[in-house]
């Protein structure tokens, strides 16, 4: 197999830039390919779109994923610059499979490639099916000098599903701030902004790859917000992750809101009557009452995508899916404004963040305003580092034992409920939540802790780790 040391994670594939070299990018597209047609019938010589975010090694790696679909045969849709989202929604439309190469929000040394179907993202079975036919391909050769004019076409037919959100006159009188750092989706959230009215202020605009992650963020972050709500006088700041799958929103204050309540407030503003959404999310989604019927999934938008197309299968009309990072799926159409916006099964940051402008705007709240509606829950998460697979797994697999778990939490308190939907969760008498959980993504263990205060849920956290650390070997 070809550098096993790249693997798939919870959203694609990610690895060291020194590992994505042109020739392993060009023989995972070709693995790509032949699953597509193994597994999906994809026809000879059909199109395939190729996308990439703003970090440094994305042009050259698109290049070689170019390179090697001309090599297999295929057609190829230079899309350029442009939101994950945006590629999948091109895609959708087309009914072809598309590659975005992007690591996200991880550091500008990595990178990604993420595979679509003509249907959506890839699934576990494509994974393995991809990893499988690495065997096989033969090597693709290096990019030429020439690779296709970039089209627009997926950036404006996205721009336009956007503007549906808002009516043009929606946030007149709001003061927006864009922390444009170096998001793909930094110009376009401007004039969509714009173009709803908003008075919007760019600012923080950088010209090297920023690593915004929505779920852990920076401290520079956190005070650049503070500074420019003060500076500016601010309604909101918004921005996205490098590939805008992911939003970020501040209130009026310059707090970030909660990547898991943004997801809530944008399901209510979408009238969803069915949410999914993975165990990591707080439980304000089934206390608030709000939803017919909440599915909790594993954490990954594959898992995601699946709870929704049951939900579907359930007879819900409305579904969105959301993860704790704030992107947002649409499992259904929807109707917005009198539009109808059709299903994106894939992450979107652009969809929440209007979505929560808008209902500010028309209920003449603040931001700050519409989460004290919403039930007071608290989280805290953390890990600890550099813990093995092996190790992590005899852990978990320990707490599933009754008498063990039971021992284990005897010290914060009565079980009064578990699962194992991802790692082990349990809900504590008064509905506290400690939830510990492997990466996927790295050799860590996570641990998420819930509770009706900030103070608590930080204390829950604290006793989960040092609790873990002793209880570990390896």
């Amino acid at each position: 197999m070809i550098m096993s040391s790249l693997k798939f994670g919870t959203s694609g594939l990610r690895g060291l830039v020194t590992e994505l070299s042109d020739t392993v990018c060009g023989a995972y597209t070709l693995a790509f390919l032949k699953n597509m047609q193994a597994r999906h019938a994809i026809p000879d010589k059909g199109l395939i779109l190729v996308g990439h975010d703003l970090r440094s090694s994305s042009p050259r790696m698109a290049a070689a994923c170019i390179a090697a679909i001309r090599t297999f045969g295929m057609h190829v849709e230079n899309c350029g610059p442009l939101p994950t989202p945006a590629l999948a929604y091109r895609a959708l439309s087309l009914k072809v499979p598309a590659i975005m190469v992007t690591g996200s929000h991880i550091p500008d040394d990595r990178n990604g490639l993420k595979f679509y179907r003509a249907d959506g993202e890839i699934d576990k079975v494509d994974e393995a099916g991809i990893l499988s036919a690495l065997d096989d391909v033969a090597l693709a050769p290096a990019p030429g000098d020439e690779s296709p004019v970039v089209q627009q076409d997926a950036l404006q037919n996205y721009a336009e599903r956007c503007s549906l959100i808002l009516q043009p006159k929606a946030l007149d009188g709001r003061r927006i701030g864009v922390y444009q750092h170096s998001s793909v989706a930094r110009d376009l959230l401007v004039d969509i902004l714009q173009k709803a009215g908003a008075d919007t202020i760019a600012i923080g605009r950088s010209d090297v790859f920023v690593p915004v992650d929505t779920e852990a963020l920076r401290p520079e972050d956190i005070a650049f917000a503070l500074a420019a709500s003060n500076e500016h006088g601010l309604d909101a700041l918004v921005s996205t992750d490098g590939d805008a799958d992911r939003p970020l929103v501040a209130d009026e204050q310059g707090t970030f809101v909660r990547g898991d309540s943004v997801g809530l407030l944008t399901a209510h503003f979408l009238g969803a009557d069915a949410v999914v959404t993975p165990v990591t999310s707080n439980t304000a989604i089934e206390l608030c009452g709000l939803f017919k019927k909440v599915y909790r999934t594993r954490v990954g938008s594959p898992y995601v995508i699946e709870g929704m197309e049951l939900a579907v299968k359930d007879g819900y009309r409305n579904v969105v899916g959301f993860e704790a990072n704030g992107g947002v799926l649409l499992g259904s159409a929807v109707a917005v404004n009198g539009q109808r916006l059709g299903a994106l099964p894939t992450r979107d940051a652009m969809l929440p963040i209007l979505s929560i402008l808008g209902m500010a705007a028309k209920s003449s709240s603040t931001i700050s305003g519409l989460l004290k509606g919403l039930p007071s829950r608290f989280t805290s998460s953390g890990r600890i580092e550099h813990v093995p697979a092996t190790s992590s797994g005899a852990f978990l697999q320990s707490l599933l034992d009754t008498e063990r778990r039971q021992r284990y939490f005897a010290d914060v308190g009565t079980i009064e409920a578990s699962d194992a939907i991802d790692g082990v969760r349990v809900v504590l008498a008064g509905g506290e939540v400690i939830h510990y959980r492997a990466s996927g993504n790295a050799p860590e263990l996570r641990c998420y802790a819930e509770a009706a205060s900030g103070v608590r849920a930080e204390e829950l956290l604290q006793w989960g780790l040092r609790h873990a650390a002793s209880e570990l070997v390896y």
